[in-house]
C-alpha cells in the first residue's frame, strides 16, 4: 500500500512491529502449550491414551536396550550368525514400536488439545515466508510532494484522490484492529495473571516437598515469562496502532496535496473558459466597427469563434487527460470512425468555405436551394437558414417560414443565387387576342413595344454575360425580346419573353402590361368599328 517514501517508512515500521508481534504470539502459544503439557489433566479417552503412551515408551526403551546388547554381541563380523539375525529382528521391532508411540502421541495431542507441534510447524512456515518476502521487497519510492506531483493531469489526480481515500479507510481499519488486539491481549494477560495468582495461593510453600516445590517454581517462572511476552505484545500492538495513525495522517497530508492540485487543474480550466469568453467579446467589439462590411464581419466572427472554441476544447482536454500518447493505429481508427459518424457535419463545414467564397451566398441574397426559394438570413459553420419567399413568381412575399439546410449542398448538391452580379433573369407575360386578319401586325407592334421597353436591360445583360463568359460561346445568344403565337380556345395567345433584373421583375412586368394596354387602346381609336370591337374584346 505504500506509495511515497514517507509511507514506505511507516510500512516498514508496521511490518517490523507486526512481524515481532506474530513471533511473540508464537512464543507465548508454544510456552502455554508446553506449560499445559507439564501439568496434564487427562480424563476419559485421553487418560487411556496417556497410559498407552507410557507403556509404549517403556517398550521402546526395552527395545533400545535389546538392540544395544545384540549389537555388542555381533561385533563387527560380517558373516551371517544367529546374533545378526536377532539384531535385525530387534531393529524391526524397535521401528514398529516407535511408529506406534508416535501415532499414540499424535492421538493424545489431538484428544487432549496439545497444539505445540502444530504451532511449531506454523512458526516454521511463517519464518520461511517472511524470509522470502524480505528478499523480494525493494524500496524506490519518492517523497510525498514529488510523488503526488507526478500526476500532471486532472484525470490522474482524481484517480489518486480516490485511491488515497481507499488507502485511508484501510489504514483506519488496520488501526482499529490493532486497538482491538490491545484490548484482547489485555484481557488474556489479566486472565493468565489471575490464574497464576490463584494457583500460587492454593497451598503454602512449607506444605510441599522438594520436587513439588521445584515444579511449582518452574511453572511460576514459565507463567512469568508468558506474562512478560504478553506485556511485550501489548506494547507492540500499541506501537503498531500508533504507526497506523501516523500513516493515516501522512495519507491525509497527501490527500490535501492532491486536492490542491485538483483545484489548480480546475482553476486552469476555468481560466481557459474565461479566456474564451474574453476573446469572443473582444472579437465581437472589433467586428462591430461600422467600417467593416456586415457580411465580412459575420464571416470573420464565425472563423474566430470556431478557432477559439477548438483551441479551448483542446487545451481543456490536455488539462484533463494530458498530451496524447496513443499509437498511430488507434488514432487512425478513431479518426476513421469519427469521419464516418460525422460525415454530414464534415461536408457541412467544408461547404461553408465554398459558400463564403466569391461565388457563394451571403446574408440578404435571394437564392434557391433544393427547390426552396427565399432570402438568406444566416450562414453558419454547418447550416444555412432561409426566410422562405415562395416560388419565383412570388418573390418578395415571404411565407414566414424558416428553412435550414446543411452546408453540404454546396459540395454534393446545387444552389441558385439570384443576387450575384447583374441579377438578370428571363421573364414572360401572356396576352390573349381574338383571331383577326391583322394579328401579325399587332404581334409586330407588341414586339416593338417590348423591345423598346427592355432595350436598356437587354444590352446590359448581354454585356455582362459576355464578360462573365470571357468572350466564350455566349456570343451567338441574343437578349432581344421574343414574341410567340399560341392558339387558344378564345383566339390567339401572345407569349412575350424578355430579360429583366430579378429585383425589378414586378415593375418591369407592370410597365410592359401598361404599354401594351395603351397600344391596344390607341389601335381601338384608330380602327374601324368592327375591328375596334375585336380590339376591345382583346
Amino acid at each position: 500500500m505504500a506509495v511515497t517514501a514517507e509511507e514506505g517508512e511507516y510500512a516498514r515500521d508496521a511490518e517490523r512491529l507486526a512481524d515481532h508481534e506474530v513471533d511473540q504470539a508464537f512464543a507465548s502459544a508454544l510456552r502455554l502449550a508446553t506449560l499445559q503439557a507439564q501439568h496434564p489433566d487427562y480424563k476419559g479417552k485421553a487418560l487411556v491414551l496417556a497410559q498407552r503412551v507410557k507403556q509404549l515408551e517403556r517398550t521402546v526403551q526395552q527395545d533400545q536396550v535389546a538392540v544395544q546388547q545384540l549389537t555388542s554381541k555381533s561385533g563387527s563380523s560380517s558373516t551371517q550368525t544367529p546374533a545378526n539375525s536377532d539384531l535385525d529382528v530387534a531393529k524391526a521391532q524397535l521401528g514398529l514400536d516407535s511408529d506406534e508411540l508416535a501415532d499414540a502421541k499424535r492421538d493424545l495431542a489431538r484428544v487432549s488439545g496439545d497444539t505445540s507441534v502444530e504451532i511449531q510447524e506454523e512458526l516454521n512456515a511463517h519464518e520461511a515466508s517472511m524470509r522470502q518476502y524480505d528478499h523480494e521487497v525493494q524500496s524506490g519510492a519518492q517523497i510525498a510532494v514529488i510523488s503526488e506531483k507526478k500526476h500532471t493531469t486532472l484525470a490522474g489526480r482524481l484517480v489518486a484522490w480516490f485511491d488515497q481515500r481507499s488507502r485511508y479507510q484501510l489504514l483506519q481499519q488496520a488501526q482499529q484492529q490493532a486497538q482491538a488486539a490491545v484490548t484482547a491481549l489485555t484481557a488474556q494477560h489479566n486472565a493468565l495473571e489471575s490464574k497464576a495468582d490463584a494457583n500460587h495461593a492454593v497451598s503454602p510453600d512449607n506444605a510441599k516437598d522438594r520436587a513439588t516445590r521445584l515444579a511449582d517454581i518452574k511453572t511460576e517462572r514459565a507463567e512469568g515469562q508468558i506474562l512478560s511476552i504478553y506485556d511485550d505484545r501489548l506494547q507492540t500492538e500499541q506501537q503498531l496502532a500508533a504507526v497506523y495513525g501516523k500513516w493515516s495522517a501522512q495519507v491525509l497530508l497527501q490527500h490535501r496535496i492532491v486536492l490542491h492540485l485538483i483545484l489548480q487543474s480546475l482553476t486552469v480550466i476555468v481560466s481557459i473558459l474565461i479566456g474564451m469568453l474574453l476573446i469572443d467579446t473582444l472579437v465581437r467589439r472589433l467586428l462591430a466597427h461600422p467600417a467593416i462590411d456586415r457580411r465580412q464581419a459575420q464571416t470573420f466572427r464565425s472563423i474566430f469563434e470556431l478557432g477559439t472554441q477548438a483551441v479551448g476544447v483542446v487545451l481543456i482536454l490536455f488539462v484533463i487527460f494530458g498530451l496524447p500518447k496513443e499509437t498511430p493505429t488507434i488514432l487512425g481508427l478513431a479518426t476513421a470512425a469519427l469521419t464516418i459518424a460525422l460525415q454530414d457535419f464534415i461536408l457541412g463545414f467544408l461547404g461553408w468555405f465554398v459558400l463564403i467564397g466569391k461565388n457563394g451566398i451571403h446574408v440578404g441574397d435571394w437564392v434557391e436551394i433544393n427547390g426552396v426559394g427565399g432570402e438568406v438570413t444566416e450562414v453558419r459553420l454547418f447550416s444555412t437558414t432561409l426566410m422562405e419567399t415562395g416560388p419565383l413568381a412570388e418573390k418578395g412575399n415571404p411565407t414566414g417560414r424558416l428553412a435550414s439546410f446543411m452546408n453540404g449542398f454546396a459540395i454534393s448538391g446545387q444552389y441558385f443565387n439570384f443576387s450575384t452580379s447583374g441579377q438578370w433573369m428571363w421573364d414572360e407575360i401572356t396576352i390573349s387576342l381574338p383571331a383577326t386578319e391583322n394579328i401579325h401586325q399587332m404581334m409586330e407592334r407588341i414586339q416593338s413595344v417590348a423591345v423598346e421597353e427592355t432595350r436598356e436591360n437587354a444590352a446590359r445583360a448581354e454585356q455582362e454575360w459576355r464578360r462573365a463568359a470571357r468572350g466564350g460561346g455566349l456570343s451567338r445568344f441574343s437578349t432581344a425580346p421574343m414574341v410567340n403565337l399560341r392558339p387558344s380556345s378564345s383566339g390567339i395567345d401572345l407569349q412575350i419573353r424578355y430579360v429583366t433584373r430579378a429585383s425589378e421583375r414586378a415593375e418591369a412586368r407592370n410597365r410592359l402590361y401598361h404599354r401594351v394596354f395603351e397600344m391596344l387602346q390607341e389601335q381601338k381609336r384608330l380602327a374601324p368599328p368592327e375591328q375596334a370591337l375585336e380590339t376591345e374584346n382583346a
